[in-house]
């Protein structure tokens, strides 16, 4: 069965144009869909005169579709509710037909079309060099252009497992109020936000809308977006008079509050399909257990909203970054219940009125951002409540490329959120912070006796219960004592007196040779580093790992935030994952026999030129010199121990 859809650029008067193929329905729910999506009316009519002399569909689409339609316009199975209606009701309508005999739909005219079912808008090269566009970049972190030129209430694929569109929830559910704190959000980013609220969301279930605009600067959220909000249902605006960040905006707007259950959303989400029972439903069982949905990726260059995975546990390191842990085999035969989550992102969950005020809210001596996640997560398991993810409700979040709204002069309030969250609720396990952080022992954590209360008053379990119960597998992957490295110091080319260098690159950079420091100690670089427990190389005292993107030969090595320390907000831009645990395209070991340092999933070997300093990845070769590399040290018991099965015979 198949479909088509009309395309626009942004939302047009005179509408535009597509065609529909295919046809029949799902059980009446579902229509597997093909399109040929078109802005002219003239384009899409040649595109029907070409269908009707024979051309085959699939090479039609390749021809003529605007959305880049790789697979022939397949856009998969869509539900109801998925598309905009026009382009619903005549893929509904079509008979069953297949490719090679489609029955074609007539033109269909939507007032939408680009970036509809989700899809990427990919922006000409006369747009990309505009002015406005860079300025748009500029001021968001993300191509907010594109944002203008797609509709505020585009369809997005459903992307659920196909579980979830078989589970039916209780019948009685909460009412919702969401809580988005706004600083100098882009406006139609945010205006899209909530359209996909209010138009996947049961009228009955959704109390209201509160955004908390924590002193913007842009004026198009003051005068124009309350003239947006005006016409929009149960959407209001609380106005703080001073910047006041993240973790008190969020209490700012909670506090103002009527639903049963609060859900904390950042403001630059989409909503997808029946996203709210499934988030709000374990609410209802137990007032006391707290919802993540699955947090999808809208791509910062496109909008395209594409899945980030299909789950995993949140965890943490014992420098307090946030990390994942891979999903337990229960979850696999269960696919679309609820799992239990050690540490929620931050962003985006739910949790009953009733108990975040039980808890004491968030901690209101938290500063700006940072940490809030944990305090509430260690605090919801410790005393008595539950934290779970939902897999059948999925939220798409925009990833900023980065942080275009600047920082607050209130110094290094990152350290002091840690230290209140260790001083108060890791117990003997916060020296394995301090350890990592010695500078974080000295920092004053500001009063928390209200704290230490709450936690006193609910009787909260300690710090080693969450430890053995909730996150008992978080050891196996970030280890409160460090494991020794395999190999440490320099890496140099045994043909040159030339050594890696990376410069001090940031994510996404290359790096070559450069002369050794060790010889010319004049010179500044970066050339310590460690292949470390984990099997990555890293430079020391980063978290960004070697990485090889591709798996062709010369493919270059860039720098990328670690896979084993990997921090929520870089997962979108991982490009291949050929997993073996959680190591992928940064899984290196060092063959102190033959001197290579090989890639493990590609079976390529690191390599050289030493004219040009480049370096990149090659096929093996041993007799070449080039793929020679010596460690300033390493350890021959533990490579031959753990590593001796990559080797290369």
């Amino acid at each position: 069965m198949s479909g088509k859809k009309g395309k626009s650029k942004g939302a047009s008067a005179d509408g535009d144009s597509g065609e529909a193929s295919g046809g029949g329905s799902k059980g009446g729910n579902s229509v597997k869909v093909r399109h040929i999506l078109c802005e002219k009316q003239s384009k899409a009519l040649e595109a029907l005169e070409k269908l009707n002399n024979g051309m085959k569909f699939d090479e039609v689409a390749r021809t003529y579709s605007e959305d880049k339609a790789r697979h022939g316009g397949d856009l998969g199975w869509m539900t109801r509710g998925s598309m905009v209606g026009e382009f619903q009701d005549a893929a509904f309508a079509l008979p069953v037909s297949t490719l090679a005999k489609p029955v074609i739909s007539s033109l269909v005219k939507t007032k939408f079309g680009v970036g509809e079912g989700g899809a990427g808008v990919e922006p000409s090269a006369q747009e990309r060099s505009s002015a406005e566009f860079k300025r748009l970049y500029r001021d968001n972190g993300f191509n907010a252009f594109i944002s203008n030129n797609i509709s505020l209430e585009r369809s997005v694929k459903d992307i659920r497992h196909p579980d979830c569109k078989k589970r039916l929830y209780l019948a009685e559910l909460p009412t919702v109020s969401i809580v988005v704190p706004v600083h100098d959000e882009h406006l139609t980013t945010l205006i899209r936000m909530i359209h996909s609220i209010i138009n996947r969301t049961p009228a009955h279930l959704l109390q209201e809308i509160i955004l908390v605009d924590d002193n913007s600067r842009k004026e198009e959220l003051k005068g124009p977006l309350d003239k947006r909000i005006s016409v929009l249902q149960k959407t209001r605006v609380i106005r703080l008079q001073k910047r006041e960040g993240l973790v008190r905006a969020r209490i700012a707007g909670a506090r103002e509050a009527k639903g049963e259950v609060l859900i904390f959303f950042d403001s630059h989400v989409e909503v997808n399909i029946n996203w709210l029972p499934p988030l709000i439903e374990p609410i209802a069982l137990n007032y006391k257990t707290s919802v993540c949905p699955f947090i999808d990726i809208i791509k910062w260059e496109n909008f395209a909203y594409i899945a980030q995975d299909e789950g995993a546990r949140g965890a943490f390191d014992w420098s307090l970054y946030y990390k994942r842990l891979p999903l337990l085999s229960s979850h696999a035969q269960n696919p679309s219940e609820p799992f239990d989550n050690p540490v929620m992102a931050g962003g985006l969950f739910a949790i009953s009125s009733k108990w975040f005020w039980e808890l004491g809210g968030y901690d209101e001596g938290l500063d700006i951002w940072g940490g809030e996640q944990y305090e509430l997560s260690f605090k919801i398991w410790q005393c008595g409540g539950r934290l779970v993810d939902a897999p059948c409700s999925r939220v798409g979040h925009i990833y900023r490329q980065f942080n275009p709204h600047g920082g607050f002069a209130l110094g290094d309030y990152l350290s002091r959120n840690h230290k209140r969250v260790a001083a108060v609720w890791m117990d003997e396990y916060a020296e394995y912070v301090y350890k990592r952080n010695e500078h974080m022992r000295n920092i004053d954590p500001g009063n928390i006796e209200k704290q230490l209360a709450i936690r006193k008053k609910l009787a909260c379990k300690p710090f080693k219960w969450f430890m053995e119960h909730v996150a008992f597998d978080l050891p196996q992957y970030y280890p409160p004592v460090p494991l020794p490295p395999y190999a440490t110091g320099e890496i140099r080319s045994m043909v040159s007196s030339l050594c890696i260098d990376t410069k001090f690159g940031g994510e996404h950079a290359t790096f070559g040779l450069d002369r050794c420091l060790r010889d010319h100690r004049d010179r500044s670089g970066e050339q310590q580093f460690e292949l470390s427990w984990r099997q990555d190389i890293r430079p020391n005292g980063r978290e960004l790992c070697f990485d090889v993107p591709q798996q062709e030969k010369r493919t270059p090595v860039i720098l990328f935030s670690c896979h084993g320390t990997v921090n929520f907000h870089c997962l979108s831009f991982v490009l291949f994952l050929m997993c073996t645990g959680m190591r992928g395209n940064q899984h290196f070991i060092y063959d102190f026999k033959s001197f290579h340092i090989i890639h493990v999933s590609t079976h390529l070997c690191l390599d050289c030129e030493l004219e040009s300093k480049k370096v990149f990845m090659e096929r093996c070769n041993r007799t070449s010199k080039t793929q020679q590399w010596i460690f300033l040290s390493y350890n021959e018991t533990l490579i031959l121990k753990d590593m001796r099965q990559y080797f290369l015979e």
